[in-house]
Order: structure tokens, then sequence, then C-alpha cells
């Protein structure tokens, strides 16, 4: 049996959206997000993970040393600002007063990870360009042509009811241009 292969858009691209769709065993197809961060400063892959002593080795080979786990499920790392104040990098690394330098690491980061090499896989490259094609279509015919960009009620049963019928009309639509072009030949 193939595994399911599943397109999500980058506002999906969560460490617990990886995690959750691995561990259901469906191949999540995720886009590239550019790294966010100020220009001019180091970002987090510039920083070296060590999975063994789970700690973070910076540019200039000093170690970030584990400190806590947050409430949203990072893993903060920071380093030992006497080390860094004398720093040659310390002005491409960070602004803080104290001199240290934080990272946080999602405790399914590595998920991420394994989500992010496979993006350059070909059958996922050719999955998520379908994407567009498919659901993108979709969602662009109900904004411009059925007037979903905003709703015309009030209350939830409204709004669903309203977006049930013109749902039904698109696949009205959808129904009627495949018998006009008739059966398709595999």
């Amino acid at each position: 049996m193939l595994p399911i292969t599943l397109a999500i858009d980058s506002g999906y691209k969560t460490p617990f959206n990886a995690h959750f769709l691995l561990e259901k065993a469906t191949v999540p197809a995720m886009p590239y997000t550019r790294p966010k961060g100020k220009p001019g400063f180091f970002r987090t892959k510039d920083f070296i993970y060590d999975e063994h002593y789970d700690t973070y080795i910076c540019p200039n080979d000093e170690t970030l040393l584990y400190k806590r786990t947050m409430p949203t499920g990072h893993r903060l790392y920071v380093s030992d600002g006497s080390i860094c104040r004398d720093c040659p990098l310390l002005s491409k690394c960070t602004e803080s007063k104290d001199a240290i330098k934080q990272i946080r690491r999602h405790v399914w980061q590595d998920d991420l990870d394994i989500v992010e090499d496979l993006r350059f896989v070909d059958t996922i490259k050719k999955q998520y360009k379908m994407r567009s094609q498919t659901i993108e279509r979709r969602f662009g015919d109900a904004k411009e042509q059925h007037g979903m960009r905003w709703t015309r009620y009030r209350g939830h049963d409204k709004v669903s009811m309203d977006t049930t019928l013109i749902c039904a009309a698109m696949n009205l639509k959808k129904i009627a241009m495949l018998l006009i072009k008739g059966p398709v030949m595999v």
C-alpha cells in the first residue's frame, strides 16, 4: 500500500502538524518557508545542533546549553554571557544587553526537519505542484465567482447553510462540465 501524501499550505507548516502527519503514516508535502530573523544576523541554521549532548554550537565554537522547556513545547538554549561578551562575532549574533544568545527548538523539530528534507523528493514536488492546479483553483473560483470573500449572513447556522449551497452549486457545475466532455479514457 502506498503512503498517502498531503499537500499543505505554508500557514500549516508547524512542528505539531509535521509530527501528527508522520505519526499517521501520511507524507506531508509542505512548501519552502523563508527563515525569519534580522538581515545580517546569524540564523538558527548557522548554529549546529548536537543531539548527543542536547546543545547548540555557535559559529565561534561555543556551546549554548539547554535551560528549560517552555509551555509552547519549545526548548530554550542559552549561551554564557561572560564568554559571548568578548566574542568577535557578537554583533552578528545578538543585540542582547547581557550578550546572551537564545535559541528556541521545538520538541518535534526533528519531524519538521524530516518534512523539510522530503520537499526535495521528485514525487513530493509533483504532488505539491498539483495543489495549485486542484484545490487552490477551487478556492479562487469560490472567492471570485461565488462571493466567498465575505459572508452575507450572520451566525454559524446561516453561514453554514450559505456555504453548503455554494459548494453544491460548484459541484453541480463540475458535474455539468464532466458530462459535456464525455467519458474520460484511462
